[in-house]
């Protein structure tokens, strides 16, 4: 069985990230998409609504498992027994931070293989940092993440009080 891991902060999960965890499904019997957990990072949304906005996204891909983990990415790819470690590329900036990211894990992970999925075009433009501009703005966000995890958001500021008319 080929297995993958899929890494990332995911706040919030895009239908960019979508893209990526359904074509690695397609390639992979199974796909470990991992919420890494940085302490020292302040995200948006806590790791339980990410974790929860990752599991709407990817509801409908059946050989997906979501995760949280708190370490390196390598660590991570040990722990569950794979060296396919798969990256969403944007543009030739990811490529850059990706291929440098690629090297450093290579010197602690001699075994890493990095699968790059190209991002379809119709979600270049789309990020995370889109995403909660528009949540900031109070703009729609849909298009970003699509309308289930839309939805959850709007109900997530509407909790916080955050946002009147979500």
């Amino acid at each position: 069985m080929k297995k993958c891991v899929f890494a990332g902060t995911f706040d919030p999960p895009t239908l960019g990230h979508y893209d990526t965890v359904r074509r690695a499904a397609a390639v992979f019997d199974e796909v470990v998409v991992a919420l890494l957990v940085n302490p020292a990072k302040q995200p948006f949304f806590t790791e339980e609504e990410r974790r929860e906005m990752l599991q709407i996204l990817c509801a409908d891909i059946p050989n997906v498992r979501i995760t949280a983990w708190q370490g390196a990415a390598v660590d991570l790819l040990r722990a569950e027994n794979t060296p396919f470690y798969v990256r969403g590329i944007r543009n030739t900036v990811d490529l850059e931070y990706e291929n440098a990211n690629y090297y450093a894990n290579r010197r602690l992970y001699g075994d890493i293989v990095t699968v790059y999925f190209p991002a379809a075009q119709e979600h270049i433009h789309i990020s995370s940092t889109l995403a909660k501009s528009c949540i900031h703005f109070q703009k729609p966000v849909e298009e970003c993440v699509g309308k289930p995890v839309a939805e959850y958001i709007g109900r997530v500021m509407r909790r916080r009080g955050d946002m009147k008319n979500v």
